[in-house]
């Protein structure tokens, strides 16, 4: 299908698109790095406030605090996306440096729990417009792998830093006080390191076409993505007149897939990333930092990359419902494990746990979890809209898991924990193969069934593909 975008859709892998996935990547590493820290520090930071449960409820308000910002964040700046992407790229990475740094200050948990919900207001407005921006600025070979990257990878790497410079104070002779306010309190480095970045990207060429009706700019940027001058067409060729909500009624399966998917892999995702490195590590025998390190550099990190090398060539959906069932593999044999023996063996039992995160990172870690499938699948009017809600689903299925995976491990004891985040990747996977399709190597414009007739003088931009 020919249409305005081709020449930015064909274009080869440029530094543009370098510079876009940098830019956009290093806010995701903050994401990645301000919601793993906690777990790392929360055995400190409870300690240090007097408390010395893990399974309290200050322990899941630590930890969901974040993840409630995040929804809200989420809403909030998926409805704004609609008046201009990059109108709001920065406030994001702004928010996230000023409270990131007052988490080292705080006098009590609770204050703690309060700057954290500000902090994940940051973090979901980045989850929201971050894989916007991407996806409406890659070319369409390389938009999978470069979506995986800037959100997947990165994201990864942020969590590893964090656990990294937690082993780095720790070695040093630091007092755990100061160990868990600087652990926190770096995260402000990042995200500020990328706001003057953020503010100088240009406008995505389908919102100034598609939304704004500027297709002179928008040709203009086209012209920079592909190193070839092309002509702007008449704005009523292209502006969208439809409204969010027509293409929602339209077609409502293509915000329930990505929504109810993100959901159900933040559940999951998030009971390992927030009490991984506390419960199950200890009944391991490891410390949070260890176990969170060589998670990370053994099976998490291996797993991006696998799945950064198949997504433009094998496709979404398949590697998608591989990781789901490999996920729900991996983790009924660690539940068999635990359960089984008195002790478990560390090296045994990580290998079994370590799995899930290797194949989560194959499939929807670098999926749903990369915010493809909610870029992919909505029309540019409705992408704000539909993405914000998506990352809201994920927020909510990752809070759940804050409250919900400590109490059935307290409950029913930790196999039962583990059969039930099993079963939900299972869920997943049949999911994906009912909601999903495959949107490999296709326009945005054919993904999303984003298609427009015209009649009259003007040049069709669109056709029904």
């Amino acid at each position: 299908m020919t249409t305005f975008f081709s020449p930015q859709d064909q274009a080869k892998f440029s530094k543009f698109h370098l510079r876009s996935v940098l830019t956009t990547g290093m806010g995701v590493f903050a994401d990645g790095y301000d919601l793993s820290s906690i777990s790392v520090v929360l055995p400190l930071v409870l300690a240090s406030f007097g408390i010395k449960a893990l399974d309290t409820l200050e322990s899941s308000l630590l930890a969901g605090s974040a993840l409630a910002g995040a929804t809200i964040g989420a809403l909030v700046f998926g409805q704004l996306a609609n008046k201009g992407r990059k109108r709001y790229y920065g406030i994001d990475v702004g928010l996230m440096a000023i409270a990131g740094l007052a988490q080292a200050f705080v006098p009590n948990v609770m204050t703690l729990i309060i700057v954290r919900f500000i902090l994940g207001l940051g973090v979901g407005a980045d989850y929201t417009l971050s894989p916007m921006i991407m996806g409406e600025h890659a070319n369409a070979k390389d938009r999978g792998k470069s979506m995986a990257f800037g959100f997947g990878v990165t994201w990864v790497t942020g969590a590893a830093v964090s656990a990294l410079l937690d082993l780095g104070l720790t070695t040093l002779g630091a007092s755990p006080d100061l160990v868990w306010r600087v652990v926190l309190g770096a995260s402000a480095i990042f995200p500020a390191s990328v706001i003057y970045l953020r503010r100088k990207m240009p406008e995505t060429t389908r919102y100034l076409a598609r939304v704004e009706g500027d297709t002179a700019t928008a040709a203009r940027i086209i012209s920079e993505i592909d190193e070839k001058e092309i002509a702007p067409i008449d704005p009523k060729a292209i502006k969208d007149p439809n409204s969010a909500w027509h293409y929602i009624k339209k077609d409502p399966k293509r915000v329930i897939g990505p929504v109810l998917l993100w959901f159900l892999f933040d559940i999951v995702a998030y009971s390992g990333i927030l009490f991984g490195p506390s419960l199950i590590a200890k009944g391991l025998g490891l410390s949070a930092v260890s176990f969170s390190l060589l998670n990370t550099a053994l099976f998490t990190i291996p797993g991006a990359v696998i799945g950064l090398s198949l997504l433009d060539r094998v496709g979404r959906r398949p590697i998608q419902v591989l990781g789901f069932i490999g996920m729900a593999g991996a983790l009924i044999a660690f539940g068999l494990y635990s359960g089984s023996v008195a002790a478990m063996v560390p090296t045994t039992g990580l290998i079994l746990y370590g799995l899930q995160n290797f194949f989560s990172q194959v499939g929807p870690g670098s999926v749903s979890a990369s915010g493809i499938l909610g870029v992919e699948l909505s029309p540019t009017k409705a992408r704000g809209f539909v993405q914000g809600l998506t990352v809201a689903g994920g927020r909510v299925g990752a809070m759940i898991a804050a409250f919900v995976f400590p109490a059935l491990f307290k409950a029913y004891g930790e196999s039962f924990a583990i059969y039930f985040l099993a079963a939900t990747a299972g869920l997943a996977a049949v999911l994906t193969i009912v909601l999903i399709p495959e949107t490999k190597g296709l326009s945005l414009e054919e993904s999303s069934s984003d298609v427009i007739v015209l009649e009259g003088d003007y040049l069709p931009s669109f056709v029904e593909p």
